[in-house]
């Protein structure tokens, strides 16, 4: 099991981590960070994402994460756990995909001072107590922590039903792109996979997504091709054989025409302010 907890009250003391923590990387874990009082703005796969009092933002393994120096006048709760510490819990919890592209959450004040008091006793266990932490019962909390975010998630974003037929389905798809992305599935494999005939998926994923499904398999591809160029430094050819891609022009005409830019001056852009 891995999992750590970051409080106000206990933040990182050495200079090495404290520097390493404002540089973008790539999450090896889940992160989900709590603000208690005062505004904080991290920066997640490259979009600005700022956070107040009440707010929680949680990423996911894989996106390129970079958090903001110091800030004064913050109170929060940060905590961390890995795939194999996920899979040790009773239960799935689909907001960590993320399916509704919404990664901040905003609770009642009910279940808002509910999560606060999970953090506050997950903190006592891994931090207070740290030496007489008993797994059993830093997995419940983290457990009930993980329902009441994915309860507040599908509340905010999905009034009706929390979880219905499309959404699951939809859920599902995600997990196809994530598993077999660089494999590049057709449209109609994907349909298969998750038993559907490609009209359905088509209006499941336009549902959710509001665009095709081989326009969210595209751009997915493009995030993860931007991502790429932010912690490594892989040739363009390389870059592209690494996303599936035979042909090195057709990847740099889709990520010109996708974002907007030339992913060899990206690149390059990326190599002098490394100095390399």
């Amino acid at each position: 099991m891995k999992i750590k907890i970051n409080t106000t009250e206990n933040p990182y003391r050495s200079v090495d981590i404290e520097q390493k923590l404002v540089q973008p990387r790539r999450l090896a874990s889940y992160f989900i960070v709590l603000i208690e009082s005062g505004s904080i703005t991290y920066k997640l796969d490259l979009q600005e994402i700022t956070l107040t009092e009440g707010q929680l933002l949680f990423a996911m393994p894989n996106q390129v994460f970079t958090p903001p120096a110091k800030t004064d006048n913050l109170k929060y709760f940060k905590v961390l756990f890995d795939e194999n510490t996920l899979a040790l819990l009773p239960q799935q919890f689909p907001f960590l995909i993320n399916p509704l592209n919404a990664q901040t959450i905003v609770f009642d004040n009910a279940s808002g001072q509910r999560v606060r008091k999970v953090f506050e006793i997950l903190n006592q266990i891994l931090h207070i107590d740290k030496n007489q932490a008993d797994t059993e019962i830093v997995l419940a909390y983290l457990n009930s922590l993980l329902v009441e975010l994915n309860s507040a998630y599908f509340k905010n974003n999905e009034p009706v039903n929390i979880i219905n037929t499309n959404l699951s389905k939809f859920i599902e798809f995600k997990l196809v792109v994530e598993t077999h992305l660089t494999e590049q599935l057709s449209i109609h494999k994907i349909a298969e996979k998750l038993a559907l005939s490609t009209n359905s998926l088509y209006r499941i994923v336009k549902e959710y997504s509001g665009i095709s499904p081989k326009d969210f398999f595209t751009n997915r591809l493009m995030i993860e091709a931007q991502r790429k160029l932010n912690y490594s430094n892989l040739s363009v050819k390389e870059l592209a054989h690494e996303l599936g891609f035979n042909d090195p022009d057709y990847f740099s005409r889709l990520f010109k025409k996708c974002t907007g830019k030339n992913v060899s001056e990206v690149l390059e852009r990326r190599q002098d302010l490394s100095g390399k």
